[in-house]
């Protein structure tokens, strides 16, 4: 649903956003967001404030999709942190 709704407005769920964290350079596709968030308990969160953005201009779903992916990657690598440390 949340691909469609993509395309519909006009915007590639394959389109990647790059992050730089720790000099390291991670580029993760809005598809790949969507997924791991649809793979968690924040599933309702992120489809409530996904369908709240979706009234506002494709700018505003940019950013939404950047701030969602740091959240998501940040997570990610702070588990896989724990993972190494232990």
């Amino acid at each position: 649903m949340c691909k469609e709704t993509l395309l519909d407005r006009g915007i590639n769920p394959v389109s990647t956003v790059e992050y730089e964290i720790n000099e390291e350079i991670y580029t993760i596709s809005l598809e790949w967001i969507i997924s791991a968030y649809l793979q968690t308990e924040k599933k309702e969160f992120f489809m409530d404030l996904f369908n709240q953005v979706l009234k506002q201009s494709n700018a505003d779903v940019e950013t939404f999709f950047e701030q969602m992916g740091q959240l998501v990657l940040m997570s990610s690598l702070s588990d896989k942190g724990l993972e190494d440390n232990a």
